[in-house]
């Protein structure tokens, strides 16, 4: 299966979603950060800490709250 946005519109989001749990784990200018230059660890927490608020997210909407 292709790596792909089931909805191509949050792309915008989710990239300022990445760049905003980057800078909260220290990680400054992100954006335009060379990632091969990053451990993989660093990269991974960015990664990780998406799925974990994306998962709180929809847990919340799921709820009602």
């Amino acid at each position: 299966m292709a790596n792909r946005k089931v909805v191509p519109e949050a792309r915008q989001a989710l990239n300022q979603m990445k760049y905003e749990i980057a800078s909260e784990l220290g990680l400054s200018n992100y954006q335009t950060t060379d990632k091969g230059n990053l451990t993989a660890r660093q990269n991974g927490y960015v990664g990780g800490y998406m799925t974990k608020r994306l998962v709180e997210m929809a847990e919340r909407q799921m709820s009602g709250k």
